[in-house]
């Protein structure tokens, strides 16, 4: 009970939901290319029920509409898919507003990130699997430490529940679970640790930012899509954030590298 209410449904979420996300990393392609569009459908159906938009409003499917084309443009030319975001976000900001239009590049872009990630010829499924064991190491590691150790509350006024304690410890164990990764039968990949604490820190930035739009809104969940964990948004806020600035690493190094270089 308390602090531990609701380990049980979130490991047993996620016992389920893992090995199907695992699996389409690994077969890559069109399986990840699939799982990358539904999951951009139930974040643009969330996304429009936070910004209070009807089944029947029309902004809603342009919502849909944008983010699903946006994604399935990508291959080969992915300037299209981030054409496309940036057509209907223009759109939905003209008739809807700021915070309707901002859901489409707070999702776009992320899913877009881990899409092109993957479908990178020699690296790809390395560096998807570096992202994810750090956004899932810090996730789990934050849980845990947080709720054994307690202390001083990171962010009081936007995340009430987080601490420091959680923030360090999800920094050491996803920094460190995707150095061990990158360093395979050879142990920890010292030099990998520097773009592992760095995307670390963008998926916790992208769960307070999530937090924030929270609070502002009143609400507890950005939906109930997934037991235990709430909706698409609270459980890949830090996919979101963290995916782009992975992107810009695998861009930063010269061919035949991964990510961490």
């Amino acid at each position: 009970s308390g602090r531990w209410s609701d380990f049980g449904l979130r490991l047993a979420s996620a016992a389920v939901l893992g090995p199907v996300a695992l699996y389409c990393v690994w077969y890559g392609g069109e399986a990840w290319r699939v799982f990358l569009l539904v999951a951009a459908a139930g974040l643009a159906s969330e996304w429009s029920r936070l910004a209070h938009l009807s089944r029947q409003d029309p902004g809603q499917h342009l919502i849909l509409m944008g983010l699903i084309v946006g994604v399935a443009a990508c291959q080969p030319h992915f300037a299209i898919g981030f054409i496309v975001l940036g057509l209907t976000f223009a759109v939905v900001l003209y008739f809807y507003g700021w915070f309707a239009a901002f859901g489409i590049p707070y999702a776009g872009v992320g899913a877009i990130a881990l899409l092109w990630i993957r479908l990178r010829p020699q690296y790809g499924f390395d560096d998807t699997m570096f992202l994810i064991t750090v956004v899932w190491g810090t996730d789990i590691g934050a849980y845990l430490t947080g709720r054994l150790l307690r202390g001083p509350k990171l962010a009081p006024l936007i995340s009430p529940g987080k601490t420091w304690s959680g923030a360090v410890g999800g920094l050491l164990i996803g920094g460190f679970a995707a150095a061990m990764l990158a360093g395979g039968a050879n142990g920890i990949a010292w030099r990998a640790l520097p773009a592992a604490f760095l995307l670390s820190i963008f998926a916790q930035a992208g769960d307070l930012l999530e937090s924030a739009i929270k609070r502002k809104l009143g609400v507890k969940d950005s939906g109930r899509t997934i037991p235990g964990h709430g909706g698409l948004f609270d459980r890949l806020d830090g996919f979101l954030a963290a995916s782009p600035i992975a992107a810009l690493l695998v861009l930063s190094v010269h061919g035949g590298l991964p990510l961490w270089g």
